[in-house]
């Protein structure tokens, strides 16, 4: 009976361990449609495969679909830049009930988010320091594709912040002012609007955030809504779509963290040190957000970018074991 009783725990420890070795399984990450958060995706990937024994695959995502499926139907595994602003009393909601799980703070130094003029046209208008400035000015932010307007330009479709930049031109009345609200139709036709504004030396006014490769190229001017942030108005109206009287706004120094689903976060083993651990900072991001437009490579290849010259860096979030195996896959 004492040799079967051992026989029995050395077998029940050999399983556990095989199924700790193997615990990571199938991972799904959420690649959102955003420079920093794509390449996050890629490392993320590249370092649970080549680190951690997953198999991982990657899945497109945007900021509110994804919170949606993940929230609601527990796939996928992580979003490995997810800025929470966007859904944070769902969030917090679905964290508290045990659906969701937070890792690191990705973006170090927090993320920037706001209406953006050209330097340009700030040093030869200084009269413009804010919002309510350059409304007072539709002739020096023509629509370059229907000038007998003026434009402000919106995010893609499915970017939470199309619904904020929606309520506060409302908010600001910005239409009687001359304006038209010119949505971009994908985040290619986004950047384009910015690229050919500096090309042709006119005007640009929009919405944009930084860390981006976009404001590391094209020096930019952020103007000031001239009021504080306000939290509660944010949550209750500048951030509902279709809100019926919103009211002018600050965007707030947005924050993004990794997102997991609980199902994963239970299953993840090592995996989860790493996703708590793995954050860096603006410099370091606009950096390679840099080299990846100058090169224009995927986001694969800034990642791998990343890894091989940052190794200083990566290798703190990984026990020396696991820095030792990726480093041998580069």
């Amino acid at each position: 009976m004492k040799t079967f009783f051992t026989s029995f725990i050395l077998a029940v420890c050999l399983y556990a361990g095989i199924a700790q070795a193997a615990g990571c399984g199938k991972v799904s990450i959420a690649e959102m449609r955003w420079g920093s958060a794509g390449i996050a995706a890629s490392f993320d990937k590249f370092i649970l495969e080549k680190g951690y024994g997953c198999s991982v695959s990657i899945v497109h995502g945007d900021t509110l679909p994804t919170f949606a499926s993940m929230n609601g139907r527990g796939t996928p595994d992580i979003a490995s830049e997810f800025w929470t602003k966007a859904v944070q009393p769902q969030l917090d909601t679905a964290i508290k009930e045990g659906r969701l799980v937070k890792g690191a703070e990705i973006l170090a130094d927090g993320a920037i988010e706001g209406w953006y003029i050209p330097k340009f046209i700030a040093d030869a208008n200084p009269d413009i320091g804010s919002v309510r400035d350059a409304l007072k000015h539709p002739e020096l932010f023509p629509d370059i594709d229907a000038p007998s307007h003026a434009a402000v330009h919106n995010c893609p479709e499915s970017w939470a912040c199309k619904i904020s930049t929606g309520n506060l031109f409302k908010a600001l009345d910005a239409d009687k002012l001359g304006f038209a609200l010119v949505d971009s139709r994908t985040p290619e036709d986004f950047d384009d609007s910015i690229a050919r504004a500096f090309d042709n030396k006119v005007g640009w006014l929009g919405y944009y955030w930084s860390p981006t490769s976009v404001i590391g190229k094209y020096d930019m001017k952020l103007l000031d809504f001239g009021v504080p942030h306000d939290q509660a108005e944010w949550d209750a109206c500048t951030s509902v779509r279709g809100c019926a009287k919103p009211k002018v706004n600050a965007y707030p120094v947005s924050q993004a963290f990794t997102l997991m689903t609980r199902s994963f976060a239970d299953r993840a083993g090592p995996v989860m040190t790493y996703l708590k651990a793995r954050s860096w900072d603006n410099e370091t991001i606009s950096q390679i957000l840099a080299w990846q437009d100058e090169n224009g490579e995927d986001n694969e290849n800034a990642a791998l970018y990343f890894l091989q010259n940052y190794e200083e860096l990566w290798s703190r979030w990984v026990p020396a074991d696991v820095a030792e195996k990726v480093k041998a896959s580069l």
